[in-house]
């Protein structure tokens, strides 16, 4: 698949899978998350923030898969910790999804990944 293909894929879908591996397990772990896009990089923010496993496992491995409506692209995830950057991609997130529902589904607003699509 290309990259342009994936980028209309995203286009058609508010979530993608994330494909991660375990750091424990060492087996393929997918969750379907949300995501905010800005040009060639995605943004994904874990719902329990530093708390959630699919963070803990990135940053051990980086390597990650995303797939939106069947078109997979995959990519190195890079932790965002800046508490101002971090608070950025929230607000993308508020836009995108409301408000409401971000806080309804997420509890913690300490990190964020950064995932390049180039």
């Amino acid at each position: 698949m290309t990259l342009e293909e994936f980028k209309k894929a995203l286009d058609r879908t508010d979530e993608i899978e994330l494909t991660i591996i375990g750091r424990k397990t060492g087996r393929q772990i997918t969750n379907p998350v949300w995501f905010v896009r800005e040009g060639d990089k995605l943004y994904l923010l874990p719902v329990k923030g530093s708390d959630s496993e699919w963070y803990k496992n990135v940053l051990q491995n980086p390597a990650i898969t995303l797939t939106a409506n069947g078109v997979s692209w995959t990519t190195k995830a890079k932790p965002i910790t800046d508490a101002t950057r971090v608070q950025d991609v929230v607000e993308q997130f508020r836009a995108k999804y409301g408000a409401d529902d971000v806080r309804k589904y997420y509890s913690k607003f300490d990190v964020a990944v950064e995932a390049p699509l180039a």
